[in-house]
């Protein structure tokens, strides 16, 4: 019964979502008053019923219900409770349920402090985002209904996936659809903005906290995605460049230049058309992430779906709001006219580089992902584009990036001068240049990677400090603590994008491998670190069978950590999995994993020195917690500008 509940709450919530996208966008462009009120009451309404779908959903996981055919599709009986919940959307179908809850929660948050927007735009932005949410309800309904019952249900269900019963894993998917989903809302205002004829300072106040709050939110899913990839496949990597990888990264790119170019909007009222246009693309390829991930048309362990019939509907969903959104945009090209006008060096001009560089990152991105896809269908030919491609075409743009960042944001509006802000950050270049040399110094025969890499990294994180202080003005250190929590924010931002690069260089430049098989008690010696396995054992899971090995690593004579990797097989669904030993370290990690027994009776153990493999993660903690601390920031909060008086908009053509 709870089932056909959520059932018919799912198409309710469609329906309010078809009133929602219709009758408030009929009323802003009429002026009548009660039609845009419609909007606010609809979007609650809809985050109900679609909140009760989805719960209704989770308590059949919950209560193994096998009578539904998504429950014997990707749950068990002996499932941990936890991947039971986590079953829930690690699946196609209940996947999109959980976007679409998302988008209504979306929806009803800017229903709900929407009161500072003009009547108009706020009906039109609700009335977008619902036109959104219909399209994916109409996925859901005619092609991925979650609510299908088996006629003949069967005593137990087929399992979850074995990789993606992991904690991590549990949290990534959420996190990403709060990005992605979360980049809908600039979307909208991008659509309302362009139908209204009005991009100003008050639009780029508005549009930040749900960028930042998207960007926040990629931040956090991807750095578990990546730790995920780092500690389960048993590889020793981080990223691999897969393709869904890539799709979560393109829109996160594409965010950070919109949250650094809706900045210049709202200062200068300058860049209008770019940043509309970046919060175009930034949900497009959201989308564009969606398709690859359930069209089956590139092969990833990351994919939902293998279903030619769901893409083609996706492609669908992405031309309608794209090409529409698009050709909006080239009709109302005129109205979005600059006011600021500003110099060559300013910082205007620094944020100008920074978007480039990082729309650059993301076209890269974009064309080494979809590139073997191309190539089959036009020249029959079968390619791969993997690492060393995007290691070579990628990391220029963010060694630019990583140089530009620290001077644009010691820069004054309008008009500046390179010396003096080079004076200003003088400390930290030297700090830098210090750094590259000691490096160059002690390594030998070493990529050039490790050294240039660690230096932008104390770059930034030193310029992020000074730029901090010569806030402070005559002040000092009493006025630190008064300074704007966006000023925190950024800081820390940026300082957590220079201890991410100290990581990836760090373990991309000085890890050490070593693969040997090992006897039981015989120790051998890997970059000074004396490695023993002393057991390995047969041990029974609630729903697994592994083999634990136990190994031992010293150095000296001192006892450095204990770990014990597994290998695992699920009986249900008939797949291995790995779990790795990791001592971690702040300064390096002991990654160590178990592999298959030999004919002599020894078994394959594989040994890495990972140095500041976790500052990767400590670094994207930082940059999301410095986007957290800007949320806080009070001026997102107090309407900027807030001009409730309707304001006349230019006709439509």
């Amino acid at each position: 019964m709870i089932t056909e509940l959520g059932h018919f709450a799912l198409i309710l919530a469609a329906l309010i979502a078809v009133v929602q996208s219709v009758v408030p966008m009929i009323g802003a462009a009429r002026r009548w008053p009660g039609w845009m009120a419609v909007a606010e009451p609809a979007a609650m309404l809809q985050l109900l019923f679609i909140g009760f779908s989805f719960a209704a959903l989770t308590y059949a996981f919950v209560t193994s219900d096998f009578s539904l055919k998504l429950v014997v599709e990707n749950s068990h009986s002996l499932k941990p409770m936890l991947y039971k919940v986590s079953g829930v959307w690690g699946n196609h179908e209940g996947s999109m349920l959980l976007w679409v809850l998302i988008l209504a929660l979306f929806g009803a948050a800017a229903a709900w402090s929407g009161g500072n927007l003009p009547p108009t735009l706020r009906a039109r932005v609700l009335a977008v985002q619902a036109a959104v949410s219909v399209a994916f309800y109409a996925f859901i309904l005619f092609t991925s209904n979650p609510f299908l019952r088996l006629a003949v249900p069967p005593m137990d269900g087929n399992d979850l996936n074995p990789l993606l019963q992991d904690p991590g894993l549990a949290f990534h998917p959420p996190f990403l659809y709060l990005g992605y989903v979360g980049l809908s809302m600039t979307f909208a205002f991008a659509v309302a903005a362009l139908i209204e004829g009005r991009v100003d300072a008050a639009w780029g106040r508005w549009v930040r906290p749900w960028t930042l709050a998207a960007w926040v939110f990629l931040t956090i899913g991807i750095a578990l995605g990546s730790w995920w990839a780092y500690y389960e496949l048993g590889w020793g990597g981080f990223w691999f460049w897969d393709p869904v990888e890539n799709a979560s990264f393109m829109p996160w790119l594409l965010a950070a230049a919109l949250l650094h170019s809706a900045i210049v909007v709202e200062k200068r009222e300058a860049l209008k058309s770019w940043t509309i246009l970046l919060a175009i693309m930034a949900f497009g390829f959201s989308l564009i992430g969606t398709f690859i991930v359930r069209s089956g048309v590139i092969t990833s362990v990351h994919a939902f779906a293998n279903d030619p019939e769901r893409g083609v509907f996706i492609l669908l969903i992405l031309a309608v709001f794209m090409g529409g959104a698009l050709t909006l945009f080239a009709a109302r090209a005129g109205v979005m006219e600059a006011k600021g006008v500003f110099a060559m060096v300013s910082r205007e001009s620094a944020l100008v580089v920074n978007n480039l560089l990082l729309a650059v990152s993301a076209l890269v991105v974009f064309v080494g992902t979809l590139w073997p896809l191309f190539a089959e269908m036009v020249f029959d030919r079968k390619l791969s584009v993997g690492p060393p491609f995007f290691d070579a075409a990628f990391t220029p743009f963010m060694v630019g990036l990583a140089i530009i960042l620290p001077l644009g944001s010691v820069m004054p509006w309008k008009r500046a001068t390179l010396d003096k802000s080079l004076r200003l950050m003088a400390p930290a270049l030297v700090l830098a240049f210090a750094t590259l040399a000691l490096m160059f110094a002690v390594q030998t025969g070493r990529s050039a990677l490790g050294p240039v890499g660690l230096s932008l990294g104390v770059w930034l994180i030193a310029a992020a400090a000074i730029d901090l202080w010569s806030r402070t003005g005559s002040g000092g250190a009493a006025r630190l603590l008064r300074l704007p929590r966006a000023d925190w924010g950024k800081a820390t931002a940026h300082a957590g994008l220079g201890v991410t690069f100290i990581g990836i260089a760090g373990l991309m430049a000085y890890d050490v491998e070593d693969v040997r098989t090992a006897q039981i008690g015989q120790p051998f010696d890997v970059a000074g670190y004396t490695v023993t396995l002393q057991s390995v054992e047969r041990q029974q899971g609630p729903n697994y069978i592994a083999t634990v090995a136990a190994l031992t690593v010293a150095r000296g004579e001192r006892l450095m950590a204990t770990v014990h990797p597994e290998k695992r097989v699920y009986p249900v669904a008939q797949m291995p999995t790995t779990e790795a030993g990791i001592a971690s370290g702040p300064w390096r990690d002991l990654y160590l994993v178990i592999g298959d027994v030999q004919a002599n009776g020894g078994w394959v153990v594989r040994t890495y020195i990972k140095p500041f493999a976790n500052w990767i993660w400590g670094g994207a903690i930082l940059m999301a917690l410095g986007g957290l601390i800007s949320l806080t920031d009070r001026r997102y909060r107090v309407a900027a500008g807030a001009r409730r008086a309707p304001v006349a908009a230019v006709p439509a053509e």
